[in-house]
């Protein structure tokens, strides 16, 4: 039995995956440089909160996104509904993996696979939810700090 089938759908998939987390990620950061650029010049702690919500909220949407496109190739090539295709790729993806589901002899490669692109894009959205987080708090701190009524920090 050929492995190339396996190889092939293996790569597109992968390269389906970071070009969803990259694009996403990318408009990601385009609003939020809008955000911060404009309106954000006094963020209570109310609006920090409602702007990590809305970040994280984006984030899972983005990960659910690809687990749903892993998910469609093993409705097609592996499980006999979506439910379980959807569940496996998401064990899969999230490095759980019960393994109470096993995709056939010749697709098992995938579910590795599929677990170390998500941990991988989960680490790219880590990264930037640090980043926004750090531009919070440094901004926070630029704002206490020109602040002439604020007792100075010691």
């Amino acid at each position: 039995m050929s492995l190339l089938p396996q190889a092939i759908t293996a790569a597109v998939l992968v390269t389906l995956t970071i070009c969803v987390q990259s694009a996403g990620m990318a408009v990601l950061i385009h609003w939020g440089r809008f955000r911060f650029a404009h309106g954000m010049h006094r963020l209570r702690p109310l609006r920090s909160t409602a702007l990590m919500i809305r970040f994280t909220s984006l984030m899972i949407g983005l990960h659910l996104m690809q687990i749903a496109l892993w998910a469609g190739i093993y409705r097609w090539r592996c499980f006999p509904s979506w439910e379980s295709a959807f569940y496996f790729s998401m064990t899969s993806y999230s490095t759980v993996g019960y393994g109470d589901l096993v995709p056939p002899p010749m697709w098992r490669m995938l579910g590795p696979l599929e677990s170390v692109t998500g941990v991988l894009m989960c680490g790219l959205s880590v990264g930037l939810l640090f980043a926004i987080v750090t531009r919070l708090v440094g901004r926070q701190e630029t704002q206490i700090s020109s602040d002439p009524d604020m007792p100075p920090v010691s």
